[in-house]
């Protein structure tokens, strides 16, 4: 039987479960050091304070995980415990020592930071560029390693795209998740940038952005069809529009070189009784 780590990290490395042959050894804590891959510079005190009095009262229930070093111990899994065990005053703490490779220590380092439930999107998204440009990893592998899907990953890998400031914007929480993947449809960096702000000066909700978005591709869409018109076609599409208006039928002008047509559409012998009385009553 073997001892889980907890958060999935045996899981996705079995080279970091615990068997029963290994030796659960207590280590000096002078002896040993962080993980110089491990990309968290900062631990929440308020976390490690309510660690370390789960230690002064239990113990460390779980054995950190480290490999021999030069000087001592390097950390692989456990800095948390570790730090707790130093404010609880310990001397030793219990762990297993592993033989493990440079490359092996930084994955972990880098797929443990991942895990963290504090961490923000865009702060996932840069640790999975990381390992995918580290170890050279596609999609699906990433996703293997990390326990996720290949869509999760590819959402979030997706996030890198947008500009700086609205990546701030999300890593701050006052863009949400579900805004940013909005604005990734935008592919005019300025209409973006200004999208983002009507957001958050306005407090605009995920659906409110993209119903705005949806008006804005429609009106886009029917600009780019006057300019494809020349001043002629244009000049005749109103006047079938005022027609159209006025008859309440289809109806088509059709221009040529010396002179042109207009159809009027009707569907039964009152519907053209009907649309003569009003061209009458026009002239």
């Amino acid at each position: 039987m073997s001892k889980r780590l907890g958060r999935g990290l045996d899981a996705l490395f079995p080279s970091l479960e615990i068997t029963e042959d290994e030796k659960i050894i207590q280590i000096n804590l002078t002896e040993i050091r962080p993980n110089p891959y491990q990309p968290r510079k900062e631990f929440a005190a308020d976390a490690i304070e309510e660690l370390k009095q789960s230690i002064l009262e239990h113990g460390v229930i779980q054995p950190i995980i480290v490999k021999k070093s030069i000087k001592g111990y390097e950390i692989i899994a456990g800095e948390r415990r570790f730090r707790a065990s130093k404010e609880a005053n310990l001397k030793t703490i219990p762990a297993v020592v592993k033989d493990l490779t440079e490359n092996q220590v930084m994955e972990i380092a880098l797929i443990e930071n991942i895990q963290r439930e504090d961490l923000n999107a865009i702060e996932v998204a840069v640790a999975y560029h990381k390992l995918m440009d580290r170890f050279k990893l596609t999609q699906d592998e990433l996703a293997q390693k990390v326990g996720k899907s290949r869509p999760h990953v590819a959402n979030i890998l997706r996030l890198l795209q947008l500009p700086e400031n609205v990546q701030e914007y999300v890593s701050r929480g006052t863009l949400s998740m579900g805004h940013a993947r909005a604005l990734l449809g935008i592919k005019d960096r300025k209409k973006l940038l200004l999208l983002a702000k009507k957001c958050i000066d306005e407090g605009l909700s995920v659906r409110q952005l993209e119903l705005t978005i949806q008006k804005l591709e429609n009106v886009s869409r029917e600009t780019k069809k006057l300019k494809s018109k020349n001043p002629a076609d244009v000049f005749i599409t109103r006047y079938e529009d005022r027609l159209k208006s006025s008859l309440g039928t289809s109806v088509k002008i059709k221009k040529g070189e010396k002179k042109g047509k207009i159809e009027i559409d009707f569907f039964s012998d009152e519907d053209l009784e009907r649309i003569i009385e009003l061209l009458n009553r026009e002239s």
